[in-house]
């Protein structure tokens, strides 16, 4: 077995479990030693059966009180028994694991590990784990590693597939320069792949996920400097110097651009007016109005005879744009044309479209990502505007240039990352921040509440509803899940179905459903078809919903506080009050002090700020906040310093060898063109 193997080399991994594999990206054991868990369960100290709190996870030590019996519900076998401390009785419940009436063993003590609930008046625990009291004892002194699942993948096969392959003794080559390694004092390539996957302290689990977060900042700012080396001998092929027009906008919009949006148009036009090819970020924090900036620039174009493309995330936000857009081209009288071409699209319509911008026609075209694919042909494509869950990199602006198209590139992002760091990440790329918000903007009020008074929450949503507004409501799990002590969306949305009148339509939205049930669920959420949708953070972008007033969003403590920042901006942009209630769901006092911050500023600079102040070395449990930069170890704000250190080497190594031709480089040139290549973009190199 080799590090290039396909993963069916794996002892245990037979046809059907390799299939489930390749579902997670996971095709070589090289893939499945560099997968690594997305957390870790410190098991608790187990406590006396009385003392827990109902809907938490707990530990406690007891015996079982007669047989476990067994029957059939449903066609489904469920297990059940009674288990005692002396004092207290609580009913385990197992569906569809009849082994289980035979696991619990008669008269001696276990740890029973799981979720307590109330049930027809009794305490449940369903589907807990039962441990020996010894065999819990050795858990409970080590991290467990959780890793993202499959349905059909559970996660003791990926444990003991990934623990088979550490203990064959096949190691990647390490990709940072001795130096490197030195300088940081970072663990081997062995040992920190050990202590990533099965750390047996907090403090060797850090030392492996700062080398693995230093080694995937490098990897990517050596590519994207390398790539800004390349663009930057792209000649402007599609000038425009004229902005009177955009000038006459500006002063019909009906109301004033803030300063923020000025100083980035001015940026715009000097770029766009220069020698060479524009490559700029806008960074603008949420409810900023960035796009009404691409709605200029895009104008600006058109007057000059060049087309011009903005990509969207999702569907719906691109059937969105395109209605703004139409009727920003109406309302001033331009004579301009917009397009729209999405997947979802008639083949008729779909086919004529693409046959328009093969002509000359300065058209405003609005899409997905599909824009700039195969099959579409540009005649005079001179802007393309992105959003940052689509990053353009090299990989989509190397498909242009075959096309003969060296457009301008404007990235629009609403990730507040401080200026410092984005000078970093964005190295590719001028900057240019929008850090006000328009007045007209209603602040959007918000509070930070215990679960207990969710149902206060729910009325206040109810109220809304009847007012014909709508609301979102945010969970961080998909499903229930093993040893997370949180809201799901899918159990989530069951109670709100009944909870709720049966007149009020209640949607999900999750990252596993299939891309046109999502854009079903968006649709039917935009159209108010359904005036609550529940959702993960898939919400984050790809919808705008101005009737929507209500953002709760349940466990608020497990998310960075930025990303609520972003996902609170899903909110706020009618004419409408609005509201968002952040569920401390830990009750923990420095939970409540962390979401406080979000609570009092609406300024998403300030508040990523605030969070790395807050977020001490080591707390690597909860999601990263690297927004679309997608980083798979490596955070932004946690890991500032690493970030600054790697920019600084990945300059030294380009300067000392441009084209990493040297053989100490020879593995991380390797790596940096498969790291590149898998965000979908290209090194170059």
């Amino acid at each position: 077995m080799q590090l290039s193997s396909p993963i069916h080399e794996v002892k245990g991994i037979g046809p059907k479990t390799e299939l489930l594999y390749h579902k997670l990206g996971i095709y070589t054991v090289s893939d499945l030693l560099m997968y690594f868990p997305q957390r870790y369960i410190q098991y608790p100290e187990p406590v006396e059966m009385g003392l827990f709190q109902v809907g938490h996870i707990v530990a406690f030590r007891g015996h079982l009180v007669g047989r476990p019996s067994i029957y059939t519900g449903g066609r489904m076998p469920v297990v059940t028994c009674n288990i005692s401390d002396g004092n207290i009785k609580i009913q385990m419940t197992w569906f569809r694991m009849p082994f289980m009436a035979k696991a619990v063993k008669v008269p001696y003590d276990q740890v029973f590990y799981g979720k307590i609930i109330s049930k027809n008046g009794r305490f449940v625990m369903e589907q807990p784990r039962v441990f020996r009291i010894e065999q819990y004892e050795e858990l409970r002194h080590a991290l467990q590693p959780v890793y993202h699942l499959t349905q059909g993948l559970k996660n003791a096969t990926v444990t003991k597939a990934v623990r088979s392959v550490l203990e064959s003794g096949i190691w990647p080559k390490e990709a940072l320069p001795e130096k490197a390694r030195r300088k940081y004092s970072f663990p081997s390539q062995k040992d920190a792949l050990s202590w990533i996957h099965f750390p047996s302290s907090t403090e060797e689990l850090e030392l492996a996920r700062k080398k693995f977060s230093y080694e995937e900042f490098l990897l990517f700012l050596v590519g994207v400097r390398f790539q800004k080396m390349q663009l930057a001998k792209v000649p402007n092929s599609a000038k425009v110097s004229d902005f009177a027009l955009q000038e006459k906008l500006v002063g019909e919009l009906g109301f004033e651009l803030t300063k923020g949006q000025r100083g980035a148009l001015e940026d715009i036009r000097r770029d766009v007016s220069g020698s060479g090819c524009m490559q700029r970020l806008l960074q603008g924090d949420v409810g900023s109005g960035k796009t009404i900036i691409a709605f200029l620039s895009m104008a600006s174009f058109a007057q000059a005879g060049y087309q011009s493309a903005l990509m969207a995330p999702t569907e719906v936000l691109a059937q969105q744009h395109y209605e703004s857009l139409c009727q920003f081209l109406d309302s001033h009288g331009l004579p301009f044309k917009a397009l729209l071409l999405t997947g979802s699209m008639g083949q008729k319509e779909k086919k004529r479209n693409r046959e328009l911008l093969k002509t000359d026609m300065p058209y405003l075209v609005v899409g997905t990502h599909a824009l700039i694919q195969e099959g579409v042909e540009f005649s005079n494509l001179g802007l393309v505007v992105t959003d940052e869950q689509h990053r353009f990199g090299v990989r989509q602006r190397d498909s242009l240039s075959r096309k003969g198209i060296h457009p301008h590139i404007l990235v629009m992002s609403a990730t507040p990352i401080p200026r410092t760091l984005s000078l970093i990440l964005y190295g590719d790329l001028d900057v240019s921040v929008m850090g006000d918000v328009p007045k007209s903007r209603l602040p959007i009020k918000n509070a930070v509440i215990s679960p207990q008074m969710r149902t206060a929450a729910w009325k206040k949503i109810y109220k809304e509803i009847e007012a014909g507004h709508q609301a979102y409501v945010i969970c961080p799990l998909v499903e229930e899940s093993e040893g997370v002590d949180a809201e799901d969306a899918e159990g989530y949305y069951q109670k709100m179905r009944a909870a709720f009148p049966s007149n009020i339509r209640i949607g999900l939205l999750h990252g596993r459903m299939k891309p046109e049930e999502k854009n079903a669920a968006m649709e039917a959420f935009s159209k108010n078809e359904t005036q609550v949708l529940v959702a993960t953070t898939v919400i984050e972008v790809g919808i705008n919903v101005p009737n929507a007033t209500v953002m709760m969003i349940e466990n608020a403590e497990r998310f960075g506080l930025a990303q609520l920042h972003q996902i609170r901006g899903r909110v706020g942009r009618g004419a409408s009050q609005s509201y968002c209630i952040l569920v401390n769901g830990s009750g923990s006092e420095d939970a409540e002090k962390r979401l406080e911050i979000v609570r009092d500023s609406r300024d998403g600079f300030e508040i990523a700020q605030q969070d790395l102040k807050l977020r001490g070395p080591g707390e690597y449990f909860g999601d990263r906040q690297s927004g679309g930069l997608d980083f798979k170890v490596a955070d932004i704000y946690q890991d500032e310093e690493l970030l600054q250190e790697a920019s600084k080497d990945a300059v030294r190594i380009l300067k000392d060898d441009p084209r990493l031709e040297k053989e100490s480089h020879a593995e991380i040139k390797k790596r940096v063109q498969e790291y590149m290549k898998q965000r979908g973009e290209i090194a170059g190199l």
